[in-house]
């Protein structure tokens, strides 16, 4: 399963979300200054876009891939390789870093329709903020909108092939400075994030807005740079 897919259906060749250098840079002046990742050519901004996140009942968001493509701008789902022990063999087997969440790239309004018209689709719900108030009783929170240069970040994280990102609880970090950083070197480089500890190793820390933390795997000092 790709990880992403572009408009109508048509898979982003030769990309399947599990290398580093498939990202290509393009410089993007849309983006805060201390998130100048680089911006693929496949992420081109679209006015009036977002990335809205859904969720999906009965565990049923592959099922959904097929008609998300045909109707939306970009679909993204973050995996990730996780080390399993089968009969005392270890296996590297790729899963959903946030299983039932997808990340999809278009409009609210249309969203509503897709929801209302196509029976496919009707199980996907609006993964909403509620951190939020709402003004009536009636209203529903609002959904969870992704900021463009973070979900870029995200995508950058976790388009590399590592059993070593994760997600991660906000307790377990142990930030040393709290510096914000780039990495420069090696396979998570362009990332940019927070340095902590988590489990006696220095990482990097990414957070996207209202859904959770992700860690890189072990970072060296060497290969980040302090964003003042």
């Amino acid at each position: 399963m790709f990880n992403v897919n572009g408009p109508k259906g048509g898979t982003n060749p030769p990309y399947n979300g599990l290398t580093s250098n498939v990202i290509l840079e393009v410089q993007s002046h849309q983006m805060d200054e201390n998130f100048n990742i680089g911006v693929s050519s496949l992420y081109v901004p679209i006015e009036n876009h977002q990335w809205f996140v859904l969720r999906a009942t009965y565990n049923r968001v592959e099922k959904d891939i097929e008609t998300l493509e045909k109707n939306v701008a970009y679909v993204y789902i973050p995996k990730h390789y996780v080390i399993q022990n089968k009969n005392g063999k270890k296996k590297r087997v790729l899963e959903p870093l946030l299983p039932n969440l997808v990340f999809v790239y278009s409009t609210q309004s249309h969203l509503e329709e897709l929801f209302r018209e196509e029976d496919d689709l009707n199980h996907l719900r609006f993964y909403r903020d509620k951190t939020k108030d709402v003004s009536q009783q009636d209203e529903k929170h609002p959904p969870v909108v992704v900021p463009y240069y973070e979900m870029l970040n995200f995508i950058k994280l976790t388009s590399v092939d590592s059993e070593h990102i994760k997600l991660v609880e906000p307790e377990h970090c142990h930030y040393k400075s709290g510096d914000k950083v780039r990495i420069v070197k090696g396979d998570f480089a362009g990332v940019v994030g927070r340095v902590a500890r988590i489990s006696g190793q220095q990482r990097v820390i990414v957070t996207l807005t209202n859904i959770g933390l992700v860690s890189t795997a072990y970072i060296p000092t060497a290969f980040m740079q302090i964003i003042e």
